[in-house]
């Protein structure tokens, strides 16, 4: 079996699914990451490495509390009473984050990896590298590792690097990135991303690199089979982070609330359901609407749960990006909402790569406008009324192409192109 070195800081469900299911397809995996700060049970190696806060005196300074669940940003502007639209705050952080954490606030762990990385590749022949960002320090690590032992790599850009759809940073710190990121990524053997307008962006900037496109995914054990009791509400949930400026939320409690006011749904048999970090501004857009006895927001629960909660759920709801010109945006949530086998109702945002995988898979509905979504909830309603729940129609075959199983596959097939044994 070939082996082979993943490099990546931040996992989300990708990396333990690439990793675990590798394995079938002739790759034994070792995983490059910081303290996992916890012992799960993996069904692979994992390398751990110390880390190395590069922020840890400003957080200090600023008397950030992780545990608070807000980002340090927002826990300033809180503590000085200050908006979320404060020039002087925003000026403040992003000018804090071009000059100390470039070209990332996780940079502190680059020394540690490469000298964990040097001791295995040392001790084992491995056939082939793959880093993961974000963070881009994965691949300025893999990058000094390629040089120096001739491995087989590949990029995997899961997130973007300079063309990243969450980019704040100012024109200079951009020149800066696109640089560093042609100069890092000019050794790897071939790139990969999430999906083909991401795609299109990397062959502009790295030509003639092979660029190939391998969704994330959902794990086949966590499939909704046998499928899981319904709630006797018309149940309506979305579970993860809403990112303001960027998801629109008010679409959805427009459409319902003039719903409500013609008569077409009954209050009292409908619930709508946010799990994810608690956000004053998604509790005044409720009240704004008159919709406080209907849409709540519960906070953070753990990952198990709100799988739990989607899989009885009636409705999954699904937060488009807006911006019309980042058509390539897999919101986070979805793969794990296609393994709920429940219908996704995808709100605002346009035709993008989200139209296309809900119209392949038959998986939910599309709606980007504020009568697009009322039009749909009330024929969603209405079924519910007349069967007593949705009836999920998704095209199994189609679906089962974004399991973690499938994604596996695709990256054997990208690595067995570069390496040899």
């Amino acid at each position: 079996m070939k082996k082979i070195l993943i490099i990546a800081m931040y996992w989300g469900t990708r990396i333990p699914g690439l990793a675990k299911y590798l394995p079938e397809f002739g790759w034994q995996p070792f995983v490059l990451t910081p303290h996992l700060g916890e012992n799960p049970d993996l069904q692979f190696t994992v390398i751990e490495t110390p880390y190395r806060d590069v922020l840890a005196f400003w957080k200090r300074l600023l008397r950030y509390n992780p545990t608070e669940g807000k980002d340090m940003r927002e826990q300033v502007e809180r503590r000085l009473g200050l908006k979320s639209t404060s020039s002087l705050i925003n000026f403040a952080f992003t000018m804090g984050n071009e000059i100390f954490a470039y070209p990332d606030a996780e940079k502190g762990w680059k020394p540690f990896a490469i000298e964990a990385g040097r001791r295995l590749l040392q001790r084992e022949k491995i056939d082939a590298m793959i880093s993961s960002s974000s963070p881009a320090t994965s691949h300025l690590i893999a990058s000094e590792l390629k040089t120096e032992y001739q491995v087989p790599w590949v990029a995997d850009m899961r997130d973007l690097w300079s063309q990243n759809h969450n980019y704040s940073y100012g024109p200079l710190r951009k020149w800066l990135d696109t640089r560093l990121e042609a100069k890092t990524l000019s050794t790897t053997d071939a790139l990969v991303t999430v999906s083909e307008p991401w795609a299109e962006n990397l062959r502009m900037l790295h030509k003639g690199k092979p660029v190939y496109v391998i969704t994330n995914g959902f794990d086949p054990a966590e499939v909704n089979e046998p499928p899981a009791n319904l709630t006797a509400k018309f149940t309506i949930t979305y579970t993860g982070r809403i990112y303001p400026r960027k998801q629109n939320a008010t679409k959805l409690f427009a459409a319902l609330r003039n719903l409500i006011s013609d008569g077409v749904i009954d209050p009292e048999e409908i619930a709508i359901r946010f799990y994810g970090p608690k956000m004053e501004w998604l509790d005044k857009e409720i009240e704004h609407y008159a919709l406080s006895r209907i849409v709540k927001q519960y906070g953070t629960i753990p990952r198990q749960v709100a799988l739990e909660k989607q899989k009885e759920s009636q409705i999954l709801l699904l937060l488009k990006w807006e911006d019309p010109q980042e058509r390539g945006v897999y919101p986070g949530k979805i793969f794990e909402y296609l393994a709920a086998r429940r219908p996704i109702l995808a709100t605002g945002g346009s035709n993008d790569v989200v139209t296309g995988l809900l119209n392949e898979t038959k998986a939910g509905i599309d709606a980007p406008t504020i009568p697009d979504i009322k039009d749909a909830l009330g024929k969603l309603y209405h079924e519910y009324r007349l069967k007593g729940k949705i009836v999920y129609d998704g095209r199994k075959s189609e679906i089962d192409k974004y399991s973690h199983h499938e994604m596996a596959r695709k990256f054997s097939e990208v690595l067995n192109l570069f390496s040899t044994r």
